[in-house]
């Protein structure tokens, strides 16, 4: 079985007296042969999937750096290494290529927001991101798509929580 690591980050920034986190919306596969719409048929709205930036750790870099150069080309935000919240750990089968079974685990950290504008990506990026937007802290875990992801924000609340100095 093959292995990948990963790493991602959860952005922390207070807006309005609340926190928020930096959260994206992938393209979803096949998203640039999008059909027409139809004048006579509506189509139905489509399902937003909301996850948090992560990638690949790049060969030779630390998965902190890569959770910091992952958060700034799916969001285009900068951010600044808070502390590591968690690793999940999953199995899924490639849907290109070969098929094959991989065992990942992402490594999460705690980032916190230093400079940017959201949603502020290349054009390259785009193949892979949507859009990039703040979500309110407090609703994420029960918008995010993926339970380990959601589990990830729950760690990020219970240590705000825990220090507030954040």
């Amino acid at each position: 079985m093959v292995r990948e690591f990963s790493a991602g980050g959860v952005v922390v920034r207070r807006m309005s007296g609340e926190w928020h986190i930096a959260a994206i919306e992938p393209q979803k596969e096949g998203a640039a042969t999008l059909r027409p719409i139809s004048r006579t048929r509506r189509q139905p709205p489509r399902k937003v999937v909301l996850a948090l930036p992560k990638g690949l750790v790049d060969e030779g870099e630390k998965p902190e750096e890569a959770a910091i150069r992952e958060v700034r080309e799916e969001t285009g935000i900068t951010a600044t290494l808070v502390t590591k919240l968690t690793d999940i750990r999953y199995v899924y089968v490639r849907s290109w290529g070969d098929r094959e079974r991989v065992f990942k685990i992402v490594s999460f950290y705690l980032l916190r927001y230093q400079s940017g504008r959201i949603d502020d990506v290349t054009p390259e990026m785009r193949v892979e991101v949507r859009r990039a937007l703040w979500l309110p802290l407090e609703e994420a875990p029960a918008k995010l798509a993926y339970s380990g992801e959601r589990q990830v924000v729950r760690k990020a609340i219970d240590y705000i929580q825990a220090h507030p100095e954040v």
